[in-house]
């Protein structure tokens, strides 16, 4: 490994002296290495004059073999390693807000229960945020992921459900396909004056979006729910922030069949070589915790 480190630091500085200044050894150390490699492999790996070190073609070869598996045993070994120590410092975590607050801040205290070490720094907001530049460990993201450098666990996924209260359903009927909907009172969010709102759901196989209309609108999910419960109309949320009121009776899931495709819960972390024990962790146990929840 130590030869093999000596070669690829020589061939990326373009000589041994560089490639020891960069390494922290002695120019004869970096000398003695690269000349056993070539022992070893029986071929001259680098052409070396006074002032430059030249990858020679069987070198250049060699070069593009050994990169790769060089930064896989590495990030192994230091995976393998900050798996002995206890994590501890500060985790800084992004979530959506409500999110946030349901699923993530119980996870954050069984970590930190466990780990007395550490301690968290909780970003709550549904604005985007930069992981890299704004510096946290992690972010939670609910939606699909466009392609980036960063590195992405999906942790679960959520179901967008249809809801009502029972008294709703007793004076106006259930839905029993998406086009009821314009027959009913929808609960809508707020947007700019004179736009319409679409609720998405998947009829024949095809994901489609239905124009719904209502006499009540609000930028609150609790508000939402609220209207819901008080019968003013049929509401469109994702599962969990309504599972309790389900539970309870005080809401009525319809459309069930037509349930839009659900949507992918993830964990990004910055594209470095491994993600700190701390992160990794934490990541785990919020996995695990997801995977037994109703979302």
């Amino acid at each position: 490994m130590e030869e093999i480190e000596v070669f690829l630091a020589v061939v990326e500085a373009g000589s041994q002296t560089a490639a020891a200044r960069q390494l922290g050894r002695s120019l004869q150390s970096v000398n003695r290495a690269l000349a056993a490699l070539e022992r070893n492999v029986g071929v001259e790996l680098v052409r070396r004059t006074t002032r430059r070190s030249l990858a020679t073609e069987a070198g250049l070869a060699f070069y593009h073999r050994v990169k790769p598996a060089f930064a896989e045993i590495s990030e192994a070994r230091l995976e393998a390693a900050n798996r002995r120590v206890e994590p501890s410092g500060l985790l800084r975590v992004a979530a959506p807000v409500l999110f946030g607050s349901t699923h993530v801040v119980p996870a954050i205290a069984d970590f930190m229960a466990r780990f007395p070490r550490i301690e968290t720094d909780l970003h709550v907001s549904d604005r985007p945020i930069d992981v890299v530049a704004d510096g946290f460990d992690l972010a939670v993201r609910i939606r699909e992921l466009p392609d980036s450098s960063l590195k992405a666990r999906r942790l679960g996924e959520l179901r967008t459900v249809v809801y009502g209260a029972p008294g709703y359903f007793a004076r106006h009927g259930r839905p029993h396909h998406p086009d009821d909907l314009t027959d009913h009172q929808c609960i809508l969010r707020r947007t700019g004056p004179g736009d319409t709102e679409a609720w998405r759901f998947q009829i024949g196989g095809e994901v489609k979006m239905v124009q719904v209309n209502g006499r009540f609108r609000t930028d609150n999910t609790t508000a939402a729910q609220a209207a819901a419960c008080h019968g003013i109309g049929v509401g469109y949320a994702p599962f969990w922030q309504i599972r309790d009121r389900v539970d309870d009776g005080a809401l009525e899931i319809v459309l069930e069949d037509f349930e839009a495709p659900r949507m992918p819960v993830y964990a990004v972390v910055p594209p470095s070589a491994a993600p700190p024990a701390k992160t990794r962790l934490f990541v785990d146990l919020l996995a695990g915790r997801l995977k037994r929840e109703r979302l």
